[in-house]
């Protein structure tokens, strides 16, 4: 047999294998394009990348203010302290029970806190004034006003920073100032400075007793102007002076002996002449 006659029939065996293969071939394509498609999806594909956002919490609630106090003269500044205080005209120190605030150029008096129009009027001695009641039965009390702001009276409900008045010197007083007081409901002065500028939000973070406690020592006032009710006292205080004065030629009698600019705790005062 010739290596021609071997080679024919490994050639007809190779086509045969070739076609198997490429039906095999065939087969498996079909199956699997039939199967479903789990190919991950192209990442440029806008579901490809699914975000998932959490929501942050809200900021919690600011907690509830029970009372706030604001200053009832923005541009005023305190004067005279809570304490006892002894003016020219009388024999002994009394409690002052509340502050004087000064301001530069007259101004409106406003309400320090959220409140209601308890009583208004006129008096001897706070002269025109308003009084407003506030939470836990605190009151507060502006003096001296030279007139009330429209639409006040009394019953009325004010919120924090509503006028009520414009600065004064009504009654008895030494100057143009507002006299502010605040008491307790039991009608006990309490010092302004423990509540101005600060919010409560329970009764029991009101500072009632330290603020009802009155400092120690005598602040002895020396005003520029002697008010009308009080000139008939300050002469008989200054008659023996006066006479003296005039005893020894200083001055004329009936004059008062030129004061000048006193030093007393830390602060000029002046005392003017009658």
């Amino acid at each position: 047999m010739s290596d021609t006659d071997l080679a024919a029939p490994a050639r007809h065996g190779f086509g045969e294998g070739m076609l198997g293969a490429a039906v095999a071939l065939v087969a498996i394509t079909v199956a699997h394009a039939a199967l479903p498609d789990s190919a991950p999806p192209s990442r440029s594909h806008p579901a490809a990348a699914a975000v998932v956002r959490i929501a942050s919490p809200p900021p919690p609630a600011p907690p509830p203010v029970l009372i706030a106090f604001q200053a009832p003269m923005p541009d005023g500044e305190i004067g005279s302290p809570f304490g006892l205080r002894q003016l020219p005209w009388e024999d002994r120190a009394r409690l002052h029970a509340g502050v004087d605030m000064v301001a530069p150029d007259p101004e409106p008096v406003l309400a320090a806190a959220d409140g209601v129009v308890s009583r208004m009027g006129e008096d001897p001695g706070y002269g025109r004034f308003v009084q407003l009641t506030h939470a836990e039965g605190l009151t507060s009390l502006y003096g001296h006003l030279d007139r009330f702001a429209p639409g006040v009276a009394a019953g009325t409900a004010v919120k924090a920073g509503t006028a009520v008045g414009r600065l004064g010197s009504t009654g008895t007083s030494t100057g143009a100032h507002l006299h502010f007081e605040i008491h307790d409901r039991d009608g006990r002065p309490l010092n302004p400075v423990f509540f101005l500028g600060k919010s409560f939000a329970r009764a029991g973070d009101l500072p009632l007793s330290e603020a009802r406690r009155v400092p120690r020592g005598v602040r002895v006032a020396y005003v520029s102007r002697i008010p009308r009710n009080k000139q008939a006292l300050m002469e008989a205080r200054l008659e023996p002076e006066l006479a003296q004065a005039a005893a020894d030629g200083a001055v004329d009698a009936g004059q008062a002996p030129n004061a000048g600019p006193v030093q007393r705790h830390g602060r000029v005062h002046t005392r003017l002449r009658l």
